[in-house]
């Protein structure tokens, strides 16, 4: 039996973020898309991203949504999409945690 694949934002307020990308200028538009592109993907393969060491976590993440493991998934034009992978015995939940261009990715990962 395959288990069933969704995507979520981790609150009421990330997702209206994403929402609002749809109606800004040229640039908010084509990260709607790639957000869009990447969801889509994930829904396909939950672990297309890329695995981030534990080691490597911020620690607020850890604090205040508790996660047991952390993805990133690149995004064109240097954009971060970072989520986290839940799952029991009939789904997996893709749950998107925020996106940002590389430079706040670097400060949040402290790189």
């Amino acid at each position: 039996m395959n288990k069933e694949i969704s995507v979520a934002f981790i609150n009421p307020k990330v997702k209206q973020e994403w929402e609002a990308l749809k109606e800004g200028k040229f640039e908010d538009k084509q990260l709607y898309k790639f957000i869009d592109r990447a969801i889509d993907d994930l829904k396909a393969n939950p672990t297309c991203g890329i695995k981030i060491p534990k080691n490597l976590w911020p620690k607020e993440y850890v604090h205040k949504y508790g996660i047991t493991n952390l993805w990133k998934y690149n995004l064109p034009d240097a954009w971060r999409l970072i989520y986290t992978i839940e799952t029991d015995e009939v789904r997996i939940a893709n749950i998107i945690l925020e996106w940002f261009d590389h430079k706040e990715y670097e400060k949040r990962f402290k790189y």
